[in-house]
């Protein structure tokens, strides 16, 4: 064979490699976008349907809960029928419960989209991994991890983009209907895979999948409520209490009950020779409990800046939702760009190393972040903060997912996505819980401090409820101090009193953050401190516990 022709093989080979990751990120995509779809769509939802915007964001806890819940499950039945095979049912299920959401007429409708299409995606997201894991090794496997953890921070822009042009020019439903053809395109690309031959004798335990779907369910709704029904005490939004106690509180304790209960019930099957829903070997070593704990600080840090991003550039400045977009732009993008170029430092630099530079990165940013976060979201300083944040995320997702895998070998990267999918869904409700939590209790104690100095007279103070502080615009504010017998003076003191109590809450809050990214570098001192180069050396030999005995009956 000529030179010419060897090298025209070797770069069709290439070509054909980098089909198969085309086909995992659209994939990947195709969930992404819906879940960053739903937000930017409140509003013309909300004005089409009739539905508060509370029934909107039900529909998003919806899909999130499904997900986390039954991702183990889900890696099991890619092991039992082969993860090509899952993953080609899986995308097509997913299309067509974007199909209903796309024709919805009420949020019952919405609500069962999301439950399918969360369904399809707690399958889905494992055989991602595995397929990754069984088309790429060495340096390519490492750069489709991180091109797999940068894909949702690029479709949350997109989504942000299109779901919002889209939303305000045509309708909602389009976002939503471009995912069903999106589906039937990935399917149809999706037999240029590789088949991955399923797994005989494989059987699902029964009780740890439901052990493990109720603790999980039982966390993320308590994380999700502890602002609506209270952190420790249950307010009057609560549902019910317990002696007094917030059910919120309560659901993530029992919740954490159950997931020792299941992690128990796991090594009691594995010492009686019985598969567990999740391969213990993917967490026996100190090395990987200290890369899941990184992980799970990292997932929180992400959602909770953009949480407060958004609240500070909506209901502060007053922004629209494309405003806020725009905004978010430079941090998105050094997510992304950090994600997938992290791993070219991989043969220069350790693990261990990279993990601490880069929560540093995170802590520096956060607090400048918390200096000069001012009415002006535009000043350099505030990007280039939010750019360190950026830096520092996606990296640390890249490298603690590529951590993940190598850790523990081809053989178990479906358990390995099953475990990753459970911690990012609950470092998101988690993320998004504290931070909400920590801002709303800042602004209460802010403003009510303000006020008890204030010129307000006590007779004034006593109209407005004190008790249920929130974010909230100045008009808002305007109409509420309206309907009280303050005068045009007293409103404006309010109002200013607003503003301030807002900004210290927000600055607080991301340097209270920027604590919590410091703290993450102890962690990130059990990672590995080899550098990879090519592959890292290989793991130590993960042997099964023995099968215990059973003895014969007398």
């Amino acid at each position: 064979m000529s030179k010419q022709a060897a090298q025209n093989v070797s770069n069709s080979t290439q070509a054909e490699t980098w089909l198969y990751m085309a086909i995992i990120v659209l994939a990947q995509m195709q969930m992404a976008f819906n879940v960053n779809a739903i937000p930017v769509s409140i509003g013309p939802i909300v004005e089409e349907l009739h539905v508060p915007s509370t029934g909107v964001g039900t529909a998003l806890v919806v899909y999130s809960l499904f997900v986390a819940a039954f991702v183990m499950l889900g890696a099991k039945i890619g092991k039992a029928f082969g993860e090509r095979l899952v993953f080609q049912v899986t995308v097509l299920l997913h299309g067509a419960a974007m199909a209903v959401m796309a024709f919805s007429q009420d949020a019952g409708m919405m609500n069962l989209a999301q439950a399918l299409a969360g369904l399809a995606a707690a399958a889905l997201v494992p055989t991602l991994v595995v397929l990754i894991a069984a088309n790429y090794s060495g340096q390519q496997k490492a750069q489709a991890l991180g091109i797999l953890a940068a894909t949702p921070a690029l479709s949350g822009a997109l989504a942000f983009f299109v779901a919002g042009f889209l939303g305000t020019f045509l309708s909602w439903r389009y976002s939503f209907g471009i995912l069903t053809f999106l589906s039937i395109g990935v399917f149809l690309l999706s037999f240029r895979l590789k088949p991955i031959p399923r797994q005989k004798g494989i059987k699902i335990d029964g009780v740890g999948v439901a052990l493990s779907a109720i603790a999980v369910i039982l966390i993320s709704f308590g994380f999700n409520n502890l602002n609506n029904w209270g952190i420790v005490l249950a307010n009057d939004n609560a549902p019910f209490s317990l002696v007094g106690l917030s059910p919120a509180m309560l659901f993530v304790v029992f919740g954490l009950m159950l997931f020792q209960a299941f992690f128990a019930w796991s090594h009691q099957r594995a010492e009686l020779g019985q598969p567990p829903l999740l391969s213990l070997e993917v967490l026996d070593s100190p090395q990987e409990r200290m890369t899941i704990v990184a992980l799970l600080i990292i997932g929180a840090l992400g959602p909770a800046v953009n949480f407060l991003i958004p609240l500070f550039i909506q209901i502060v400045q007053g922004r629209t939702t494309m405003q806020t977009a725009l905004a978010v732009v430079p941090y998105t993008l050094a997510i992304a760009g950090s994600a997938i170029f992290i791993v070219r430092l991989y043969d220069r630099l350790t693990p261990r190393r990279i993990a601490m530079v880069a929560f540093t990165l995170v802590a520096t940013g956060l607090i400048i972040l918390s200096f000069v976060v001012g009415n002006n979201w535009g000043t350099a300083m505030v990007i280039f903060g939010l750019l360190l944040v950026g830096l520092g995320e996606g990296s640390l997702l890249t490298l603690l997912f590529n951590v993940m895998m190598t850790s523990s070998g081809k053989e178990l990267a479906g358990d390995v996505g099953a475990l990753r999918g459970v911690a990012n869904n609950l470092s998101t409700a988690l993320g998004t819980a504290f931070a909400g939590v920590v801002a709303v209790g800042l602004l209460s104690m802010f403003v009510t401090s303000a006020v008890s100095q204030s010129a307000l007279p006590l007779s004034l103070t006593r109209q407005v409820n004190l008790d249920n502080v929130n974010f909230v615009s100045n008009d808002h504010l305007h109409e509420v101090m309206a309907q009280t017998t303050a005068t045009p003076e007293q409103i404006d003191q309010a109002v200013n009193i607003n503003e301030t109590a807002r900004l210290r809450a927000l600055r607080a809050s991301f340097l209270i953050l920027s604590v919590f990214a410091l703290l993450a570098i102890f962690p990130s001192l059990g990672l590995p401190d080899y550098t990879t180069g090519e592959e890292p050396p290989p793991p130590k030999v993960k042997t099964k516990p023995p099968a215990r005995k059973k003895t014969a009956a007398h």
